[in-house]
């Protein structure tokens, strides 16, 4: 379960939240790093493993962190907070940070992507797959819809990028709500990049419970078969308690409920 369905402070008051997610079934958490202070994950590290509990991290940039900046003063602040992170996933003892971090949310040209822009993202993941390859950490390279971001937004663009990046530390990271709004078929997408994707997350197209909504889940699992998927699946679900998801409206009960339904949904699939 991501813990984004908490809003992005992973302050302490989170943290017996975590005890409710593994009695629902779930057996791992993903955590949102922004902070990048080790003793502040201490608590965190402390219960996850009181738990036992798995655990992977993701993240995302902001304009003063794009990797894709043409300010290379920007884009070194972008691979250095990267870098910060992925000592965080390690110091949690995760093995995989995930994110649409090769490049910065939310920020446009109002153009596609150029090839120097293109040349700038590789050149970051590069260097940050440097560092996460010492630290034992895969990096999960996400897309996103194009209202979001325009540099990659789809999965073949992805794709393309990551067989360009060419690092065994660098794999892609799929979502499934961004594919339902980017893809002619999910499922077929999927197939198609199945060589690179390392880590997998589900979400409805609402962003809420999952089954509750429109994503052709069928198709989605049938396709998780097809490619003899064994990595994660990851339950992402975004409240109004992340403003980043521009959420204005609650499309479920409580947070408690939402946890328990999807973990039920994914359970007619896989169970």
């Amino acid at each position: 379960m991501n813990m984004l369905v908490y809003g992005p402070d992973m302050n302490k008051s989170l943290i017996p939240h975590l005890s409710y997610i593994k009695e629902v079934g779930y057996t791992g958490v993903e955590i949102p790093i922004f902070e990048t202070d080790l003793a502040y994950w201490k608590p965190w590290k402390e219960e996850i493993e009181r738990l036992g509990l798995e655990v992977f991290t993701v993240t995302f940039l902001g304009a003063d962190r794009n990797t894709i900046s043409s300010d290379p003063a920007v884009r070194q602040n972008g691979v250095d907070f990267l870098k910060k992170a992925v000592d965080v996933t390690a110091y949690l003892g995760a093995t995989w940070l995930s994110g649409p971090y090769h490049s910065a949310l939310g920020v446009f040209s109002g153009a596609a992507p150029t090839q120097q822009e293109l040349d700038w993202s590789k050149e970051s993941m590069l260097a940050l797959a440097e560092h996460a390859q010492k630290m034992n950490v895969m990096l999960g390279l996400e897309y996103l819809n194009r209202f979001e971001n325009y540099v990659v937004s789809s999965a073949d663009q992805l794709y393309a990028l990551v067989k360009a990046i060419n690092h065994p530390n660098v794999k892609i990271m799929f979502d499934t709500f961004h594919a339902h709004i980017e893809e002619f078929n999910t499922g077929e997408a999927m197939i198609r990049i199945a060589d690179e994707i390392g880590h997998f997350q589900l979400s409805e197209n609402t962003r809420a419970t999952l089954g509750e909504g429109q994503v052709h889940w069928a198709n989605v699992f049938e396709s998780l078969d097809k490619m003899n998927y064994k990595g994660w699946l990851v339950v992402e679900a975004f409240t109004p308690l992340l403003p980043a998801a521009c959420i204005w409206r609650k499309n479920y009960t409580t947070e408690e409920e939402l946890i328990l339904k999807s973990y039920q949904h994914i359970q007619k699939f896989i169970g």
